[in-house]
Protein backbone atom coordinates (compact mmCIF):
# COMPACT_ATOMS: atom_id res chain seq x y z
CA UNK A 1 0.00 0.00 0.00
CA UNK A 2 1.33 3.92 -0.75
CA UNK A 3 2.68 5.46 2.45
CA UNK A 4 0.38 8.60 2.10
CA UNK A 5 3.06 11.25 3.67
CA UNK A 6 5.21 9.42 0.56
CA UNK A 7 3.08 9.15 -2.12
CA UNK A 8 3.77 12.02 -5.23
CA UNK A 9 0.96 14.50 -6.72
CA UNK A 10 0.80 13.78 -10.40
CA UNK A 11 -0.06 17.49 -10.93
CA UNK A 12 3.89 18.26 -9.91
CA UNK A 13 4.59 17.10 -13.47
CA UNK A 14 5.27 19.60 -16.25
CA UNK A 15 6.30 17.11 -19.01
CA UNK A 16 6.75 13.22 -19.89
CA UNK A 17 9.71 12.54 -18.24
CA UNK A 18 9.08 14.12 -14.74
CA UNK A 19 5.71 12.49 -14.77
CA UNK A 20 7.51 8.69 -15.44
CA UNK A 21 9.76 9.67 -13.07
CA UNK A 22 6.53 10.32 -10.19
CA UNK A 23 5.37 6.83 -11.17
CA UNK A 24 8.76 5.67 -9.86
CA UNK A 25 8.49 7.59 -6.77
CA UNK A 26 4.61 5.84 -6.52
CA UNK A 27 6.10 2.42 -6.84
CA UNK A 28 9.26 3.06 -4.08
CA UNK A 29 6.45 4.60 -1.74
CA UNK A 30 4.45 1.32 -2.12
CA UNK A 31 7.36 -0.70 -1.06
CA UNK A 32 6.36 -3.21 -3.66
CA UNK A 33 8.38 -5.20 -5.64
CA UNK A 34 7.46 -5.40 -9.29
CA UNK A 35 6.42 -9.12 -8.81
CA UNK A 36 4.11 -8.39 -5.81
CA UNK A 37 2.46 -5.99 -8.16
CA UNK A 38 2.21 -7.83 -10.87
CA UNK A 39 0.16 -10.32 -8.47
CA UNK A 40 -1.76 -7.58 -7.04
CA UNK A 41 -3.15 -6.61 -10.40
CA UNK A 42 -4.08 -9.66 -11.41
CA UNK A 43 -5.90 -10.37 -8.10
CA UNK A 44 -8.07 -7.31 -9.20
CA UNK A 45 -8.22 -8.64 -13.41
CA UNK A 46 -5.55 -6.18 -14.42
CA UNK A 47 -3.17 -7.20 -16.49
CA UNK A 48 0.41 -6.24 -15.61
CA UNK A 49 3.49 -8.34 -16.63
CA UNK A 50 6.65 -6.89 -14.56
CA UNK A 51 8.64 -6.59 -17.76
CA UNK A 52 5.93 -4.08 -18.89
CA UNK A 53 6.24 -2.07 -15.19
CA UNK A 54 10.27 -2.22 -15.76
CA UNK A 55 9.58 -0.25 -19.09
CA UNK A 56 7.55 1.81 -18.67
CA UNK A 57 9.26 2.92 -15.36
CA UNK A 58 12.12 3.71 -18.03
CA UNK A 59 10.80 4.83 -20.59
CA UNK A 60 10.52 8.81 -21.20
CA UNK A 61 7.01 9.18 -22.58
CA UNK A 62 3.55 8.73 -21.11
CA UNK A 63 1.99 5.31 -20.53
CA UNK A 64 -0.68 3.68 -22.22
CA UNK A 65 -3.99 4.53 -20.43
CA UNK A 66 -5.14 1.17 -19.09
CA UNK A 67 -1.25 -0.01 -18.22
CA UNK A 68 -1.09 3.75 -16.32
CA UNK A 69 -4.67 2.59 -14.69
CA UNK A 70 -3.19 -1.21 -13.34
CA UNK A 71 -0.27 0.24 -12.06
CA UNK A 72 -1.68 3.22 -9.82
CA UNK A 73 -4.42 0.73 -8.43
CA UNK A 74 -1.76 -2.28 -8.14
CA UNK A 75 0.07 0.72 -5.42
CA UNK A 76 -2.54 0.82 -3.64
CA UNK A 77 -4.52 3.89 -4.68
CA UNK A 78 -7.61 4.31 -4.22
CA UNK A 79 -10.30 5.63 -7.36
CA UNK A 80 -10.13 9.49 -6.78
CA UNK A 81 -6.00 9.46 -6.87
CA UNK A 82 -6.44 7.00 -10.14
CA UNK A 83 -8.40 10.02 -11.84
CA UNK A 84 -5.61 11.98 -10.96
CA UNK A 85 -2.84 9.98 -12.54
CA UNK A 86 -5.11 9.96 -15.64
CA UNK A 87 -5.86 13.33 -15.92
CA UNK A 88 -2.79 14.34 -15.76
CA UNK A 89 -1.12 11.67 -18.27
CA UNK A 90 -4.28 12.56 -20.80
CA UNK A 91 -3.05 16.73 -20.38
CA UNK A 92 0.59 15.35 -21.21
CA UNK A 93 -0.38 13.16 -23.76
CA UNK A 94 -2.29 15.53 -25.88
CA UNK A 95 -0.34 19.05 -25.15
CA UNK A 96 3.38 17.12 -24.19
CA UNK A 97 3.79 19.93 -21.69
CA UNK A 98 1.43 21.01 -18.65
CA UNK A 99 0.47 25.01 -17.89
CA UNK A 100 2.94 26.58 -15.18
CA UNK A 101 6.29 26.53 -17.43
CA UNK A 102 7.39 29.88 -18.91
CA UNK A 103 6.42 30.22 -22.87
CA UNK A 104 9.61 30.70 -25.28
CA UNK A 105 8.35 33.67 -27.81
CA UNK A 106 7.97 32.08 -30.62
CA UNK A 107 10.55 33.44 -33.67
CA UNK A 108 7.50 34.49 -35.35
CA UNK A 109 7.12 37.67 -33.05
CA UNK A 110 10.53 39.02 -33.31
CA UNK A 111 10.83 38.56 -36.90
CA UNK A 112 10.43 41.99 -38.07
CA UNK A 113 12.41 43.04 -35.11
CA UNK A 114 15.18 45.66 -36.21
CA UNK A 115 13.69 46.50 -39.70
CA UNK A 116 13.33 49.74 -40.39
CA UNK A 117 9.47 50.36 -41.04
CA UNK A 118 8.65 49.95 -44.73
CA UNK A 119 6.29 53.20 -45.96
CA UNK A 120 2.86 53.02 -47.12
CA UNK A 121 3.50 52.73 -51.00
CA UNK A 122 7.57 52.14 -51.44
CA UNK A 123 7.40 48.88 -53.54
CA UNK A 124 8.22 45.67 -51.80
CA UNK A 125 11.84 44.79 -53.39
CA UNK A 126 14.54 47.82 -54.26
CA UNK A 127 14.84 48.41 -57.84
CA UNK A 128 16.51 46.48 -60.00
CA UNK A 129 20.07 47.87 -60.86
CA UNK A 130 21.77 46.41 -64.57
CA UNK A 131 24.39 45.29 -64.28
CA UNK A 132 27.23 45.99 -67.21
CA UNK A 133 28.23 42.80 -69.63
CA UNK A 134 31.84 41.72 -69.01
CA UNK A 135 33.94 42.04 -72.60
CA UNK A 136 34.55 38.73 -74.55
CA UNK A 137 37.96 38.83 -73.70
CA UNK A 138 37.03 39.14 -69.55
CA UNK A 139 34.18 36.43 -70.49
CA UNK A 140 36.71 33.70 -71.85
CA UNK A 141 39.13 33.84 -68.92
CA UNK A 142 36.22 33.67 -66.39
CA UNK A 143 35.33 30.54 -68.33
CA UNK A 144 38.37 28.76 -68.26
CA UNK A 145 38.57 30.12 -64.49
CA UNK A 146 35.57 28.45 -64.01
CA UNK A 147 36.56 25.24 -65.68
CA UNK A 148 39.61 25.10 -63.17
CA UNK A 149 37.54 25.53 -60.55
CA UNK A 150 35.34 22.99 -61.12
CA UNK A 151 37.76 20.41 -62.00
CA UNK A 152 39.90 21.24 -58.64
CA UNK A 153 36.51 21.03 -56.95
CA UNK A 154 35.66 17.30 -58.46
CA UNK A 155 39.55 16.28 -57.75
CA UNK A 156 39.30 17.17 -54.39
CA UNK A 157 35.98 15.86 -54.06
CA UNK A 158 36.82 12.54 -55.24
CA UNK A 159 40.01 12.66 -52.84
CA UNK A 160 37.77 12.83 -49.88
CA UNK A 161 35.62 10.20 -50.86
CA UNK A 162 38.38 7.94 -51.05
CA UNK A 163 39.52 8.81 -47.73
CA UNK A 164 36.06 8.62 -46.29
CA UNK A 165 35.39 5.31 -47.79
CA UNK A 166 39.08 3.71 -46.67
CA UNK A 167 38.27 5.56 -42.82
CA UNK A 168 34.49 3.83 -43.26
CA UNK A 169 35.79 0.44 -43.84
CA UNK A 170 38.94 0.95 -40.82
CA UNK A 171 35.50 2.01 -39.01
CA UNK A 172 33.11 -0.65 -39.18
CA UNK A 173 32.23 -2.66 -36.52
CA UNK A 174 32.68 -6.15 -38.33
CA UNK A 175 36.56 -4.82 -39.09
CA UNK A 176 37.73 -4.18 -35.67
CA UNK A 177 38.08 -7.94 -33.75
CA UNK A 178 36.51 -9.18 -30.51
CA UNK A 179 38.03 -8.51 -26.93
CA UNK A 180 37.38 -11.42 -24.21
CA UNK A 181 36.94 -10.03 -20.84
CA UNK A 182 39.77 -10.10 -18.52
CA UNK A 183 39.69 -9.64 -14.80
CA UNK A 184 39.98 -6.22 -13.30
CA UNK A 185 40.78 -4.26 -16.54
CA UNK A 186 38.71 -1.08 -17.42
CA UNK A 187 36.97 -2.11 -20.72
CA UNK A 188 33.86 -0.87 -23.04
CA UNK A 189 31.26 -2.70 -23.95
CA UNK A 190 31.04 -2.59 -27.72
CA UNK A 191 28.27 -4.01 -29.89
CA UNK A 192 29.65 -6.51 -32.65
CA UNK A 193 26.63 -5.78 -34.52
CA UNK A 194 26.31 -2.03 -34.34
CA UNK A 195 29.31 -0.71 -33.09
CA UNK A 196 27.90 1.00 -30.53
CA UNK A 197 29.04 0.90 -26.39
CA UNK A 198 27.00 0.18 -23.66
CA UNK A 199 26.25 3.78 -21.60
CA UNK A 200 23.81 5.02 -19.04
CA UNK A 201 21.85 8.35 -20.09
CA UNK A 202 23.52 11.03 -18.92
CA UNK A 203 21.71 12.61 -15.67
CA UNK A 204 19.37 10.06 -15.32
CA UNK A 205 19.07 8.37 -12.29
CA UNK A 206 17.29 4.99 -13.86
CA UNK A 207 20.71 3.04 -14.03
CA UNK A 208 19.22 2.00 -17.39
CA UNK A 209 21.89 0.74 -20.01
CA UNK A 210 21.54 2.25 -23.92
CA UNK A 211 23.93 1.99 -26.71
CA UNK A 212 25.57 5.12 -27.72
CA UNK A 213 28.86 5.93 -29.86
CA UNK A 214 31.53 4.79 -28.02
CA UNK A 215 33.32 8.00 -29.22
CA UNK A 216 31.68 10.27 -26.49
CA UNK A 217 31.56 10.01 -22.64
CA UNK A 218 29.88 7.02 -21.92
CA UNK A 219 29.09 6.03 -17.86
CA UNK A 220 29.96 5.07 -15.81
CA UNK A 221 33.43 2.58 -16.07
CA UNK A 222 33.04 -1.27 -16.68
CA UNK A 223 35.75 -3.63 -15.22
CA UNK A 224 35.03 -7.41 -15.17
CA UNK A 225 35.24 -9.52 -11.70
CA UNK A 226 36.03 -13.42 -11.81
CA UNK A 227 33.19 -14.91 -9.52
CA UNK A 228 33.18 -19.48 -9.25
CA UNK A 229 31.63 -21.67 -11.28
CA UNK A 230 32.92 -19.28 -14.43
CA UNK A 231 30.09 -16.34 -13.64
CA UNK A 232 31.44 -12.49 -14.38
CA UNK A 233 30.14 -9.57 -11.86
CA UNK A 234 30.42 -6.40 -14.36
CA UNK A 235 31.47 -4.18 -11.64
CA UNK A 236 30.38 -0.29 -12.33
CA UNK A 237 32.12 2.91 -11.27
CA UNK A 238 30.02 5.86 -11.72
CA UNK A 239 30.98 9.38 -11.24
CA UNK A 240 28.14 10.23 -9.07
CA UNK A 241 26.41 7.11 -7.34
CA UNK A 242 30.04 5.28 -7.15
CA UNK A 243 30.73 1.65 -7.33
CA UNK A 244 27.80 -1.07 -8.13
CA UNK A 245 26.91 -3.38 -10.52
CA UNK A 246 25.55 -4.21 -13.80
CA UNK A 247 21.98 -6.91 -13.23
CA UNK A 248 18.94 -7.76 -14.91
CA UNK A 249 16.14 -5.37 -13.27
CA UNK A 250 14.49 -6.51 -9.98
CA UNK A 251 16.14 -10.07 -11.23
CA UNK A 252 12.64 -10.18 -13.70
CA UNK A 253 13.01 -13.57 -15.31
CA UNK A 254 10.78 -12.64 -18.95
CA UNK A 255 12.33 -11.90 -21.81
CA UNK A 256 12.19 -7.77 -22.63
CA UNK A 257 13.59 -6.91 -18.63
CA UNK A 258 16.15 -4.00 -19.21
CA UNK A 259 19.65 -4.14 -17.97
CA UNK A 260 20.26 -1.40 -15.01
CA UNK A 261 23.63 -0.58 -12.64
CA UNK A 262 22.66 -0.39 -9.35
CA UNK A 263 24.35 -1.40 -6.07
CA UNK A 264 25.60 -4.79 -5.55
CA UNK A 265 24.20 -7.51 -4.09
CA UNK A 266 20.62 -6.64 -4.12
CA UNK A 267 19.58 -9.10 -7.45
CA UNK A 268 20.97 -12.41 -6.32
CA UNK A 269 22.01 -14.35 -9.74
CA UNK A 270 20.44 -11.74 -11.82
CA UNK A 271 23.44 -9.32 -11.87
CA UNK A 272 26.08 -12.47 -12.13
CA UNK A 273 26.97 -13.31 -16.18
CA UNK A 274 28.66 -15.94 -18.36
CA UNK A 275 30.34 -15.01 -20.92
CA UNK A 276 30.79 -17.18 -23.82
CA UNK A 277 32.96 -16.69 -27.18
CA UNK A 278 30.83 -17.58 -30.28
CA UNK A 279 33.07 -18.65 -33.29
CA UNK A 280 36.97 -19.20 -33.76
CA UNK A 281 38.45 -16.56 -33.58
CA UNK A 282 35.79 -15.03 -31.56
CA UNK A 283 33.41 -13.40 -33.57
CA UNK A 284 31.51 -11.42 -29.99
CA UNK A 285 30.93 -12.76 -27.29
CA UNK A 286 27.47 -13.35 -25.61
CA UNK A 287 26.83 -11.79 -22.33
CA UNK A 288 23.95 -14.41 -20.81
CA UNK A 289 22.42 -13.21 -17.13
CA UNK A 290 22.91 -16.34 -15.00
CA UNK A 291 19.73 -16.47 -13.66
CA UNK A 292 18.24 -17.25 -17.11
CA UNK A 293 20.85 -18.28 -19.28
CA UNK A 294 18.92 -16.05 -22.14
CA UNK A 295 21.37 -12.82 -23.66
CA UNK A 296 21.62 -9.60 -23.10
CA UNK A 297 21.10 -7.92 -26.18
CA UNK A 298 19.66 -4.27 -28.18
CA UNK A 299 15.95 -3.92 -27.86
CA UNK A 300 14.22 -5.43 -31.03
CA UNK A 301 17.65 -6.25 -32.28
CA UNK A 302 18.70 -2.25 -32.94
CA UNK A 303 21.70 -0.70 -34.52
CA UNK A 304 20.66 2.53 -33.67
CA UNK A 305 21.98 4.79 -31.08
CA UNK A 306 19.58 5.34 -27.95
CA UNK A 307 18.36 1.50 -28.05
CA UNK A 308 18.05 0.04 -24.99
CA UNK A 309 19.97 -2.76 -23.50
CA UNK A 310 17.31 -5.95 -22.34
CA UNK A 311 17.59 -9.59 -21.64
CA UNK A 312 16.65 -11.06 -24.84
CA UNK A 313 16.64 -14.61 -26.47
CA UNK A 314 20.17 -16.28 -27.73
CA UNK A 315 20.39 -16.75 -31.35
CA UNK A 316 23.78 -18.04 -32.55
CA UNK A 317 23.57 -16.46 -35.68
CA UNK A 318 22.32 -13.24 -34.50
CA UNK A 319 25.05 -10.76 -34.02
CA UNK A 320 23.14 -8.33 -31.88
CA UNK A 321 23.77 -10.75 -28.76
CA UNK A 322 27.18 -10.25 -29.46
CA UNK A 323 29.76 -8.22 -27.42
CA UNK A 324 33.44 -7.09 -27.06
CA UNK A 325 35.17 -6.09 -24.32
CA UNK A 326 37.25 -3.33 -25.54
CA UNK A 327 40.34 -1.97 -23.15
CA UNK A 328 40.09 1.72 -22.06
CA UNK A 329 43.15 3.28 -21.41
CA UNK A 330 43.54 4.80 -17.83
CA UNK A 331 45.92 7.14 -15.82
CA UNK A 332 47.70 4.55 -13.83
CA UNK A 333 48.14 2.34 -16.81
CA UNK A 334 49.49 5.91 -18.60
CA UNK A 335 52.39 5.81 -15.88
Amino acid sequence: MVVEDRAPDPREARSASEYVALLRGLKDASGLTFRELAQRADAVGDVLPRSTIANMLARTSVPREELLAAFVRACGCGPTEVDAWLAVRKELAVHGRRAGRARVPGAAADAGAGLPEQSPGSPAEPPAVPIPEPSPVRRRRSRTLLVAAVSLVVLAAAAVTVALLVQDDEDRPESRPATGPVAGRTVQIRSMHSGLCLSEEQGSESGRLYQVPCEQETIPSFSLEPLDGGAWRIVTDHPVYSKGCTGVWDGIRDAGAPLQDQECGKRGDAEKFLIEPVGRPAEGYRIRPSHTRLCAGAEGNSEGRGATLVQTSCDGADRGNLFSFDPVATESAGG
